[in-house]
């Protein structure tokens, strides 16, 4: 029999024992965990990128006046900031990655089947964090149906500010990702519950 004792120190779940072969089936449903928690959160980030694309492009064949350019520019910089570097470099990237090193850790059916959900703190959270991703969640999709309402070249003007921001995100998350599955990184609280 082996102790699995590390995951209660680090991530706060029950010591449990398991013999050498269920060993080997665990860390393999930690690995399948991993692999669908990224994916999908890249396939979630991904789509978004890819739907705004056309707006974006479709800028370029569009005479824009001086508050244009200069909208533009602060679409940029503001959602830049805001969202790419305040939302998901500094909080949600280090946040989800830890959660996928406890899917790794820790798998159990619940984390590995809905991995992309609960890397993104939807459930097994605090509720803090619960309210904090189902409130971000109706918020963004509250945007989304109004940027839809809004006439070129004003939606690309806001759409080239989300997909800069949407981009360092979906960046920030691998490299969070990468580093905290090689032990490099910072250590992050994934905020249990």
């Amino acid at each position: 029999m082996v102790v699995v004792g590390e995951c209660a120190l680090i991530y706060g779940c029950n010591n449990y024992y398991v013999g050498e072969s269920e060993d080997g089936l665990r860390n393999f449903v930690g690995i399948l965990g991993v692999v669908w928690g990224v994916v999908g959160i890249t396939l979630l980030l991904g789509r978004g990128l890819v739907c705004l694309v056309p707006y974006v492009v479709e800028l370029g064949g569009l005479e824009l006046s001086w508050l244009h350019g200069v909208s533009l520019a602060g679409s940029v910089g503001v959602l830049g900031y805001a969202e790419g570097y305040r939302g998901f470099q500094l909080k949600f990237s280090p946040r989800a990655a830890a959660r996928v090193g406890v899917v790794r850790q820790a798998p159990n059916v619940p984390r590995v089947v809905l991995a992309p959900l609960f890397c993104m703190g939807f459930f097994d959270a605090t509720r803090k964090r619960k309210v904090v991703a189902f409130g971000l969640t109706a918020m963004v999709v509250l945007l989304i149906l109004g940027v839809e309402r809004l006439p070129q070249p004003w939606r690309g003007i806001v759409d080239a500010g989300v997909l800069l921001g949407l981009s360092w995100g979906l960046v920030s998350f691998w490299i969070f990702t990468v580093r905290g599955l090689l032990g490099l990184g910072e250590r992050v609280d994934p905020e249990l519950g």
